[in-house]
């Protein structure tokens, strides 16, 4: 009997494995650091570095992450994710329902591209360690997206911004933290030699944008593709939650995304009658 009791208690435990968190009554660790430990100690930033890559980082690559994070967690009420949480808000639902629902946008489209982005960094990068220069992997990728794919270079032009503000700060960040040694540079060198590449081939420029700033980051810290799409919901979350608090407070109820006296364009058949009615 106590044989069939451990099998099904071992059974039990395995069930959700996992080596992020250990906790009992009295006791969570995470990573193996006691909750204790931590708090305290350890900023938000390098929490979600633990929990993601199970060790501490440096204060600086921290830092860094920080800086990342910061700087994409809002971009207005024209933006859908931020447009749909005030609209959220307005149908009477709590704070975790209205952010949910924005959140549940972010997909390839509104809030994918920093991983198209870092994606097309690495295949860049892959080239190099292959013994490709520079120059030869950036044009050799873009051949092929020219070729081959379709819409924009990851990481370059913004539809609102001739140059998006927060790019060139973020690459500036980006190179003193390299002329440090936190980082190497390497993604910050790749996203240029594209933004330069590309503007030859336009013969304009496309600068580089948010996503693309973000994704050298990440891309410097060494965080993997899928993870960055993770790491720009959890920024933009902070502007979801500012709005739907916000609109949260005030007495407008079932806003919807236009005013009232704005009606939407109607393409369908024009007024007819029911069958068989009468002039």
């Amino acid at each position: 009997m106590s044989g069939e009791k451990n099998t099904g208690r071992d059974r039990g435990e395995e069930w959700w494995r996992t080596g992020i968190i250990e906790m009992r009554p009295g006791v969570i660790r995470l990573r193996g650091y006691e909750i204790q430990d931590l708090i305290g100690r350890v900023s938000f930033p390098a929490m979600i570095w633990l929990m993601l890559r199970g060790e501490l980082p440096s204060e600086d690559e921290a830092a860094l992450l920080g800086i990342a994070l910061g700087a994409a967690v809002d971009h207005g009420p024209q933006a859908p994710s931020i447009a749909i949480a005030r609209m959220a808000a307005t149908c009477g639902v709590g704070i975790n329902n209205a952010m949910a629902s924005a959140i549940n946008v972010l997909g390839d489209v509104h809030g994918g591209a920093g991983e198209q982005a870092l994606s097309f960094y690495g295949d860049i990068a892959a080239a190099m360690d292959g013994g490709a220069s520079l120059g030869e992997a950036v044009s050799a990728r873009l051949d092929r997206f020219f070729a081959e794919e379709k819409g924009y270079v990851p990481g370059l032009g913004h539809r609102f911004h001739p140059i998006d503000p927060r790019a060139p700060r973020l690459i500036e960040l980006t190179r003193e933290f390299a002329a440090r040694g936190v980082v190497s540079g390497r993604f910050a060198d790749i996203a240029e030699a594209i933004e330069t590449d590309v503007a030859t081939r336009k013969g304009k420029s496309i600068p580089l944008n948010i996503d693309g700033a973000t994704a050298v980051i990440y891309g410097e810290l060494g965080f993997p593709p899928p993870l960055t799409r993770g790491l720009f919901v959890l920024s933009r979350s902070v502007g979801i939650l500012a709005h739907a608090w916000e609109q949260s407070q005030e007495s407008d109820r079932n806003k919807g995304p236009l005013p009232k006296e704005w009606l939407w364009a109607y393409t369908g058949t024009p007024a007819r009658p029911f069958p068989g009615d009468s002039d």
